[in-house]
């Protein structure tokens, strides 16, 4: 009786932990697919990609819980999914390193296996009956890439054979484009742009990986529970998404892309410097940024000052044009509130203001270089303004006179 209950508690405990991994799964396809802030296309890659391991792991849970004529029909449902999940993978992840918005038309043809695996479901409820309690009895014991029952059109090594082929040659292809864009000299991404992209890449390719050990394991004829391949998928899966309520940049900057995280009115993280130039004299006397109270010791307003200085100086922050307050506040570990507060009484300035100096010290050193070679607009780009607005609202505030005026000047003419 009480090994009874002892699996009936395990069985329990396991249906929990693959229930809570597919509610996870769930909710960040569908917030992905419907956001409308982000990169559309990359919001709508990445969905697939989570919603393909959706029906992975709840196809796990209803062989498990014995449900055939479910089985079947989720089964059939998310297979086009499991075909379109390896060429998406590559596509989020290149589109992610060239900022890309929208696919060529020659990029459409990865989503031929996806189109075969519709074809190859489609003719199901007119052809011969799947034996789904067999079926379910193969994924349960060999895992998904061990089906040989014919559950469709083609012959069953279309899912035993095809598909871990196109898992292997898009996780290669994946690598070898990382590789070959890294030794481009193009513009290098944001610190929180390549923390999430590497953390995506590793994961996903932890996942791919472990996903075909099955295949290995059986060729080398050494025993295995498939049982506990799909926990470990789950605990991975939910220790993962654990790990990313802990980061703000990739919680809140790729996975829920729809949240405006950035707008907190005491931070002011609207960029309200965009107007238009002929506005810049009504400029001059910006109000200071209204925070509350906060009691530091004049120690720790020095030594945070310091520490704010030092990491924006020596890793040359300002560079990045959407660099905000919120991201200087997560690289030394503290409350935003807390930078802002010193940023204004101590450094004496809001940091827009604080961070455009920077900016527009940065431009006076490349301009005398530059100028022959590439316009001042292209130089206060690199100098890490947006918009041509921002920099001239800036280089005024700071020096007095436009840009022209300035170095005339600054020549003796």
């Amino acid at each position: 009786m009480q090994l009874c209950l002892t699996l009936v508690g395990n069985m329990q405990s396991l249906n929990l932990l693959i229930s809570t991994t597919c509610l996870f799964l769930l909710l960040f396809s569908m917030h992905l697919f419907f956001a409308k802030r982000g990169n559309k296309l990359l919001n709508i890659l990445l969905s697939v990609i989570f919603f393909a391991r959706f029906g992975q792991v709840l196809t796990s849970l209803l062989f498990k819980a014995g449900q055939p004529h479910a089985l079947a029909f989720f089964h059939q449902t998310f297979t086009p999914f499991y075909f379109a999940a390896p060429a998406c993978f590559y596509l989020y992840i290149t589109g992610f390193l060239q900022d890309r918005k929208h696919l060529q038309k020659i990029e459409w043809l990865h989503f031929i296996p996806a189109l075969l695996a519709i074809i190859h479901v489609i003719p199901l409820h007119f052809s011969v009956t799947t034996d789904w309690n067999l079926v379910g009895t193969q994924l349960a014991q060999n895992g998904y890439f061990s089906l040989k029952a014919k559950t469709g059109l083609f012959p069953p090594y279309f899912h035993y054979i095809f598909r871990p082929m196109l898992v292997i040659g898009y996780l290669c292809a994946t690598w070898i484009e990382v590789l070959r864009l890294k030794k481009k000299p193009q513009q290098p991404l944001e610190s929180e742009g390549r923390t999430w992209i590497i953390f995506f890449l590793r994961a996903a390719t932890f996942f791919q990986l472990l996903g075909l050990l099955p295949i290995i394991l059986r060729s080398l004829h050494i025993p295995y529970i498939n049982t506990y391949f799909i926990i470990l998928n789950c605990l991975a899966l939910l220790i993962i998404l654990l790990y990313t309520l802990h980061k703000p940049y990739i919680f809140y900057g790729y996975l829920l892309v729809a949240v405006n995280w950035t707008k907190k009115p005491a931070t002011q993280q609207i960029d309200m410097d965009d107007l238009l130039v002929p506005a810049i004299a009504e400029d001059t006397m910006q109000h200071p940024v209204t925070v509350k109270k906060i009691n530091l010791l004049a120690t720790q307003l020095a030594d945070y000052a310091f520490a704010m200085k030092e990491i924006m100086e020596g890793e040359q922050l300002y560079l990045v044009h959407d660099f905000q307050i919120i991201d200087l506040a997560a690289k030394l570990n503290l409350p935003i509130h807390h930078c802002s507060f010193v940023i204004n009484k101590h450094i004496g300035k809001n940091f827009r203001d604080w961070i455009n100096g920077y900016r527009v010290n940065y431009f006076l050193k490349q301009y005398p270089l530059k100028s022959d070679k590439i316009t001042i607009e292209a130089i206060a780009s690199e100098a890490g303004f947006k918009s041509q607005a921002t920099f001239y609202n800036a280089f005024k505030k700071e020096t007095g006179l436009m840009p022209t005026a300035y170095f005339a000047q600054d020549s003796g003419l």
